[in-house]
């Protein structure tokens, strides 16, 4: 990767869309891609060894469309992290980001995501050995900390054995994960945001670009966070449940570009054409559709929009005109 490449994907992580299981698919990013050029796309966590040993084609395809975008994986040994890299570069994404904050049991068991906050050198190892097979940046993203840790503590800690690996971007969920005691819904919100935390880490680590995430459900509170001094800011649940309200206004409002002239409804009837081709190709109409649930939220038409689209998507045979019968809901309030 060169240098002007490294800056652009950088500013491209001023504003990104979390990595979400069930959630962040292909088609969620293609939704997403059409209401903003410039935001930084995640996928799901892709584990490792599911890439090195299952159907990777599978697994790692995407629409050229969705550029710029970041593969997030999962694992804990360097070897099979390193392997996987290297099989996802082949698909060139623009990053390839280490899951060093997902709470769930699964995960545990695996020995990756949150609970690899206790072992910052071995982390420091896999991102290394990523880094080895990697012709793009490699990037982490973490918890503040995890159980019996105190956060002021472990994540300097861990801040400083990536600067020493040499990863240039992190991005923190301001929140510790509890791994007991909690279940993975819960780690997304009842550990408290230590939001001031991050912000000192800045200020320790002012090499380090560092986005902060978690609780942040609108572009007003991502400037706010920007003003203080973070570099980036990635959005969850917020992108996904209202994607409209972030992401049709997020290159004017965090980028500095032109207005978005896009409205939601040119957005349900730009997805047509990928819907037609998912269908041809053997795909289901809800399989994109369930992503465009919140297209119109809080909008007059919204719930006739939702109601259409989840009773009536996962029907055989449900095409394209399912989604103009949905979009009558809202365009006649409109008229």
């Amino acid at each position: 990767m060169t240098i002007t490449q490294n800056m652009k994907l950088a500013e491209n992580a001023r504003l990104s869309v979390a990595p979400m299981m069930d959630w962040t698919d292909r088609h969620c990013r293609y939704l997403h891609r059409l209401m903003s050029r410039h935001a930084l796309l995640y996928t799901e966590m892709v584990t490792a060894p599911a890439i090195t040993r299952g159907d990777a084609a599978h697994l790692l395809a995407y629409h050229a469309a969705e550029h710029p975008v970041a593969l997030q994986l999962g694992g804990s040994d360097p070897a099979e992290l390193a392997e996987a890299t290297r099989i996802a570069c082949t698909y060139e994404y623009d990053e390839i980001n280490l899951n060093v904050g997902c709470p769930s049991d699964r995960v545990q068991s695996g020995c990756f995501g949150a609970v690899l906050m206790r072992q910052p050198d071995l982390v420091a190892d896999c991102v290394r050995a990523m880094q080895d097979q990697s012709a793009v940046e490699v990037t982490v993203k973490c918890r503040i900390g995890v159980d019996e840790q105190d956060p002021e503590e472990a994540l300097p800690r861990f801040l400083e054995a990536m600067v020493q690996a040499g990863i240039k971007r992190v991005t923190v969920h301001a929140r510790k994960a509890w791994l007991e005691g909690l279940s993975p819904k819960q780690n997304r919100d009842v550990p408290p945001l230590d939001y001031p935390l991050v912000y000192r880490m800045k200020s320790s680590f002012p090499e380090l670009h560092l986005s902060i995430n978690g609780g942040v459900a609108s572009l007003d509170e991502a400037q706010l966070h920007l003003s203080h001094g973070m570099d980036g800011v990635m959005i969850g649940r917020a992108a996904y449940h209202t994607p409209s309200d972030i992401l049709l206004n997020a290159d004017a409002q965090i980028y500095g570009d032109v207005p978005n002239a896009r409205t939601a409804e040119d957005v349900a009837l730009e997805m047509l054409p990928y819907i037609s081709s998912h269908l041809s190709a053997g795909g289901r109409l809800n399989q994109i559709t369930r992503h465009m649930l919140g297209l119109f939220a809080g909008r007059p038409g919204a719930r006739g929009w939702k109601r259409t689209l989840s009773e009536e998507a996962h029907r055989d045979g449900a095409g394209p005109e399912v989604v103009l019968r949905a979009l009558d809901h809202v365009t006649q309030h409109a008229a």
